[in-house]
């Protein structure tokens, strides 16, 4: 038997590395300009708020250990097949693709901000997507070896310059602008909505639970702590913000992080940001295509997505998958080509649709309280369902508060809203079509957990269930 290897540094870091994207970076942007330092209590909501859904997601993992499809499964198993069709296409493809093409924006704004010329910033977007899809159709991970040294040197350079600017040591001259724009708590309070982009992903350091020594503490308390040094890293930014970049210019900017790095260190600042967040974004690019084919071949082997996902070219890789994610990335990158306002709506719009799916989260773990209350699990949510409500409720109205905005609060409503009944219907009648199963019924637990064996489908198939 093969020991266990991993620690609880070891879980903090994969949490803080899977966090911290430049994404982050136009959240963090957007909220300090509008709120000053006290972004930092909306921040510190947010914080709390994830901190349920983790504790939540950990139990059930503890619940159904080592299963892969994660939240899907969980779903599944606690609600059934329609609530979770619908959260996997729009909780990890819709939202994942979204996210990821946001951040290829990100960097051919930034790319082309540093290096200058005529060349349309799209232009470098869609080159890094040709060469990483190239390079993923033939199997090569190009990112494999280095993606933790890359998110050590974001993470690292976030660290030195938000410290650099909080002490007031940048080279450039100091900003005198007020520390609050706005103290009414309301006004923080509808903040959170874009504080929460800056702390999702903590729990994809999940799946490595089965290689964490002492999981049942390690696995939700490293999560948490990730968290909370986010946290410590993002508010040591605002207070570098203030000092350095007038809060209007970073609400108004697609790169605040070039800002930033220019009033700190001139133009070796901006060339290293610009550096160290290409990098990031081409790794999580690479990881996304990557990760995100296979979800869309594991779900077809499950039939829940069109068999074509499942094909695989002669390296064995799921070429549909990968094609089609991205391509949606550029789509989505292309939709939010130099402008801060598109990327802002849709980073909101991607929290949307990812806050649902963290409610699911609690109400799966209510679920299961309720139905196998005797069930053996090595972790449980303190409080009883005290905290998974508070999650609920915390992430409601973080929905209805979306943006301060009441017309961009309408359209993302509406964008949303769309989104989730197009794939409300199409997973209905894919369900009862071609998975033949009630879309409500929940599959019992043992039998999800079967769904980790290739003989399940092979099975179903046989038994003329699939078609």
């Amino acid at each position: 038997m093969n020991k266990k290897k991993l620690g609880l540094a070891n879980v903090v870091s994969i949490s803080v590395g899977l966090v911290v994207a430049t994404s982050c970076l136009v959240s963090l942007g957007e909220g300090s300009g509008t709120l000053g330092v006290t972004f930092i209590l909306a921040m510190a909501i947010a914080m709390l708020l994830n901190m349920t859904t983790v504790a939540s997601l950990s139990e059930l993992n503890a619940l159904m250990p080592n299963t892969t499809g994660g939240l899907a499964q969980y779903t599944l198993a606690a609600i059934g097949p329609l609530p979770t069709l619908v959260s996997m296409v729009g909780g990890y493809i819709i939202c994942n693709t979204m996210s990821c093409g946001v951040e290829a924006s990100i960097f051919s704004f930034s790319l082309a901000d540093t290096i200058g010329g005529n060349i349309p910033s799209i232009v470098y977007t869609f080159i890094m997507t040709f060469i990483i899809l190239l390079a993923n159709l033939r199997g090569v991970d190009m990112f494999a070896k280095i993606q933790d040294i890359v998110a050590f040197l974001l993470v690292g350079s976030l660290v030195v310059m938000g410290f650099i600017g909080m002490i007031g040591a940048g080279m450039g001259a100091k900003v005198d602008q007020p520390f609050v724009l706005e103290a009414d708590f309301k006004g923080i309070a509808s903040m959170t909505a874009v504080a929460f982009w800056l702390f999702i992903g903590a729990e994809y350091a999940i799946p490595i639970s089965k290689e964490v020594k002492n999981a049942k503490r390690n696995v939700p308390l490293g999560m948490m702590i990730g968290l909370f040094l986010i946290f410590i890293m993002q508010s040591v930014m605002v207070l570098g913000f203030h000092n350095y970049v007038e809060w209007g210019k970073l609400a108004d900017s697609a790169a605040p992080h070039l800002l930033y790095g220019y009033a700190i260190l001139g133009k070796f600042g901006k060339i290293w940001m610009m550096l160290v967040g290409a990098l990031a974004v081409i790794s999580t690019q690479n990881s996304t295509v990557n990760s995100l084919a296979v979800i869309c071949q594991g779900m077809a082997k499950m039939n829940m997505m069109p068999k074509i996902f499942a094909k695989t070219n002669k390296y064995k890789v799921p070429w549909f998958g990968q094609v089609f994610v991205s391509a949606a990335i550029f789509l989505f990158a292309f939709v939010s080509n130099n402008s801060a306002d598109m990327i802002d709506f849709l980073i909101l719009a991607g929290s949307v649709i990812w806050m649902v799916s963290y409610i699911l989260a609690h109400i799966d773990v209510l679920v299961f309280r309720k139905r196998l209350p005797k069930a053996p699990r090595n972790f449980k949510v303190p409080g009883g369902w005290t905290l998974p409500v508070i999650g609920i409720l915390g992430t409601v109205y973080m929905i209805l508060n979306i943006s301060t905005d009441p017309h961009e609060r309408m359209m993302i409503w509406l964008l949303t809203g769309v989104s989730f009944l197009v794939l409300g219907i199409y997973s209905a009648i894919w369900i009862k079509v071609k998975m033949k199963m009630p879309i409500f019924k929940h599959v019992p637990l043992e039998k999800v957990m079967a769904m980790e064996n290739d003989l399940y489908y092979v099975v179903r198939k046989q038994k003329g269930i699939w078609k």
